[in-house]
């Protein structure tokens, strides 16, 4: 990894897009051996949105080469959380080199009673084939 992007994520509800404040907002990368590294731990502020993260990222010039053994891009999994919402994890977010990926986290409000622990979504992002 020589380059590096950023990830910049908002935390949000309704269609109406209502920034969420004091969401939880955590953000991994599967690492050699398939063990996780924590990238970023962060509250949103209240427009919803966490500081960027700077994510190392492959060289840009691995993208020129088609059929290359590993992508041009790095992939992490974001996270978030807020008590009376639903936790929503997106797998595989795709960070390039030099560019700023914006991550939107639609949360949606849980039912009376219902624990955000059980009511999760998940949603992974597949690869792009460049």
């Amino acid at each position: 990894m020589e380059g590096t992007g950023t990830l910049s994520v908002r935390v949000y509800t309704s269609r109406a897009r209502l920034p969420l404040e004091g969401a939880t907002v955590v953000v991994t990368q599967k690492g050699e051996g398939g063990k996780y590294q924590l990238l970023s731990v962060q509250a949103t502020d209240q427009s919803g949105m966490v500081r960027s993260i700077t994510i190392p990222t492959p060289p840009l010039g691995e993208s020129t080469h088609p059929g290359s053994p590993t992508p041009p891009y790095a992939v992490c999994d974001v996270w978030a959380e807020h008590p009376g919402y639903a936790m929503l994890l997106v797998e595989g977010v795709q960070i390039f080199q030099g560019v700023e990926t914006l991550q939107d986290m639609e949360l949606e409000p849980l039912n009376q009673g219902e624990s955000s622990l059980i009511q999760n979504d998940i949603r992974e992002i597949t690869g792009q084939s460049l």
